[in-house]
């Protein structure tokens, strides 16, 4: 594949909620370019883009693949993103590498909330949007509601483009508003020119064309004073005057195009390649990346291939045959293969090997890529999110924003021996998603896995299976409970053993009471050497070793001052063991009696989620025992809620979150403190902590 010139690149991310078509758009349209000599289908596992095992097995696509293609003089860099909330980082990075968003609606089930919230990402980041009504050909199809829906939703910058001519239920041919031609598919797909719609073919279609057009008009108006006098004048814009406005409009985010397809019956793809050339704009047009120098100020970054080069890690790709593959948008200058690059986030230098770009999993070597254009490098040290520059100009680009992991999930090899394999490939699998974390709980030493979702986590496991061998057991986290006293006492504890020869012989008083401390605060007050000094560390030993398991359920204790203030010794018997036991002895028998308590780990939640849904979430909150502190807007018709819940009712909140609103609400939760719980679960409690040990 030859070096583009960055004005004939086009970057585009297909984005848009599961199921809506956007891996079988992206079959459609390589097919159509002929980058594809086959129209494979998603559930067959036939498709180019869905190519790992996981996404053959499950029918989804569940990375960001990228598909590079040559099509009339130009490169276009397709990237086909997950619609899954729990894949929602791989959106993300597809969105940050393109300069336009593919949007794909279905004309059947309409706007959902993947759909939003991949225009809201777009707008985010700043880049240009365009609608894909897709699956036109379903025999529930209606196009024109789908329309009016966008509009509702996304406002007055939605600006059809291509609509279909229906009659009596079935479409008979599609209309390009731009150009005001009507065109017919065979059952090739092949577009055959024909005439424009008359009130005989479509009953409604004379009023909704001309309807269509001034909609078409008036978004063109908006982009320039000239234009906006034209159209106040009532005169026609030309074809030029209309592509060139949609082109501006589009750039500058006031215009978002509607085209609408049929991926199945390849109808409308034509069109859409058309405006690709035609409507989106290439990696020059668009507005200066930013990045930071050394000295942290913000600079512009031109995209020119004449200027020092700069290039983004958007995404990693965890291989355990080719290695860890790097994909790379150029920002500026030129990526060249076997070349020496400075990692700007790290500081560290990195040698490029072999370059290539891909579509699918098909890769195809190129010596080097220039501005604008997207490459992937094999085995480098850099991660997502880091900046690759020249030597005479440090910058580096800020890193992407995603969610937090919300889900966790323990994990345990059912392998005896795996342990160590197991942290070696999660850590391959971390680096290829920033939304996954492994790492040990302090307090119950598991091993935890956390993610955006079940089915997140449950990938993640099926990876490691698949792709290194490693297979693992999904557990619910333990909680990790401790124990506490609530009322001062003075026990006694002795030990005394004779056995021949030596005796044992340790006898102490030690007062137990509450105090604020996460480990145990020990003190002596010990009168006329009762026990001699150098017992005083025995004692405090026996003492800490026996603050691990607490008397209830054999949780760590906390809050303990522990006062040693009389005792007596043996001049032979008496030993360091001998009064390490007998403190263990003063301990157990102090607990007991000085009123335990379990403690539960208490969490700050900030759920933020619709309006309509606040009432439900808080209800929610009550039965799983929490605490609402407080409410405020952060948008419109978004509101935030602060709240305390215990840690043992939150394992599957997020799983509500996403049912009750839709896709649509976020949180996040982190420790804030120990508090006493309840007695009638204690029970329970100790019945399960018990199970568990």
């Amino acid at each position: 594949m030859k070096e583009y010139d960055v004005n004939k690149i086009k970057n585009i991310a297909l984005a848009g909620h599961n199921g809506s078509g956007k891996t079988s758009l992206a079959e459609a349209i390589l097919y159509k370019a002929g980058a594809s000599d086959r129209l494979g289908k998603t559930a067959d596992g036939t498709t180019v883009c869905d190519y790992d095992p996981e996404e053959i097995k499950r029918k989804i696509s569940i990375g960001t693949s990228l598909a590079s293609f040559e099509y009339n003089d130009l490169k276009v860099n397709l990237l086909d993103t997950p619609g899954l909330f729990d894949f929602a980082a791989e959106m993300i990075e597809g969105i940050r590498a393109a300069d336009t968003v593919l949007i794909t609606v279905s004309a059947k089930s309409g706007v959902k909330v993947g759909a939003r919230k991949a225009y809201e990402e777009a707008v985010k980041q700043g880049k240009s949007k365009m609608f894909v009504v897709t699956k036109i050909d379903d025999k529930d199809a209606n196009f024109f509601n789908v329309l009016t829906e966008l509009k509702t939703v996304f406002g007055p910058t939605v600006c059809p483009v291509v609509v279909p001519v229906i009659s009596h239920g079935s479409i008979v041919e599609y209309v390009n508003l731009i150009e005001m031609k009507a065109y017919k598919y065979d059952d090739k797909g092949n577009a055959i020119e024909t005439e424009m719609p008359t009130a005989e073919i479509s009953e409604k279609f004379e009023y909704r064309i001309e309807g269509l057009v001034a909609a078409v008009s008036e978004a063109v108006a908006e982009t320039s004073d000239d234009l906006m006098e034209k159209f106040f004048e009532g005169e026609p814009f030309t074809q030029k005057e209309l592509i060139d406005g949609i082109h501006d409009g589009m750039n500058r985010g006031i215009i978002t195009p509607v085209v609408c397809t049929s991926a199945a019956e390849l109808a409308g793809i034509d069109m859409l390649l058309k405006e690709f050339e035609l409507l989106l704009p290439n990696p020059a047009e668009v507005y200066s990346a930013e990045a930071y120098n050394t000295a942290k100020e913000v600079v512009e970054v031109k995209c020119d291939a004449a200027e020092p080069l700069s290039a983004y890690v958007f995404k990693t790709i965890a291989d355990p045959f080719v290695g860890k593959m790097s994909m790379i948008r150029v920002m500026s200058g030129t990526l060249k293969a076997n070349s020496d690059v400075i990692n700007s986030t790290t500081g560290g230098n990195d040698k490029i090997g072999k370059l290539f770009t891909l579509c699918g999993k098909k890769q195809t070597d190129v010596s080097s890529a220039s501005a604008g254009d997207i490459v992937v490098a094999s085995k480098i040290s850099a991660n997502t999110g880091d900046t690759l520059t020249d030597s005479s100009r440090l910058v580096s680009f800020a890193p992407m924003d995603f969610p937090r992991p919300c889900y966790s999930m323990a994990v345990k090899a059912k392998a005896q021996g795996d342990e160590a394999k197991i942290s070696s490939s999660m850590q391959r699998l971390v680096e290829e998603d920033p939304t996954l974390t492994y790492a040990q709980d302090e307090n119950t030493k598991e091993q935890i896995l956390s993610g955006l979702g079940e089915q997140h986590i449950e990938v993640a496991a099926s990876k490691l299976k698949t792709k290194f061998g490693v297979d693992v057991a999904l557990t619910v986290p333990k909680i990790a409970y401790k124990e506490t006293i609530r009322k001062k006492v003075k026990v006694e504890g002795k030990h005394k053993k004779q056995s021949g020869g030596h005796g044992q012989y340790g006898h102490v008083w030690i007062e137990f009471e509450p105090c604020v401390s996460d480990t145990l605060v020990f003190e002596e007050k010990v009168f006329g050497g009762a026990v001699p000094k150098n017992y005083f560390p025995a004692v405090q030993k026996g003492l800490e070793e026996s603050v691990k398991k607490g008397v209830l359920a054999g949780c760590p204790v906390v809050g303990l001052k522990a006062i040693l203030v009389d005792g007596s010794y043996h001049p032979v018997d008496s030993s360091e063991m001998a009064f390490k036991t007998a403190a263990s002895i003063a301990y157990k028998e102090g607990l007991r009696q000085a009123d335990p308590v379990m403690l539960e780990p208490i969490g700050e939640l900030k759920v933020t989620a619709p309006d309509d849904n606040t009432g439900d979430i808080m209800g929610e909150l009550n039965k799983r025992r929490g605490r609402v502190l407080g409410m405020e807007p952060v948008s419109h018709g978004v509101t935030m809620i602060q709240a305390e819940v215990p840690m043992r009712e939150m394992h599957d909140f997020a799983m509500y979150l996403r049912q009750t609103t839709r896709g649509l609400g976020s949180f996040t939760f982190d420790f804030v403190r120990y508090e006493q719980l309840p007695a009638n679960l204690l029970a329970e409690v100790i019945s399960a902590v018990g199970t568990e040990e």
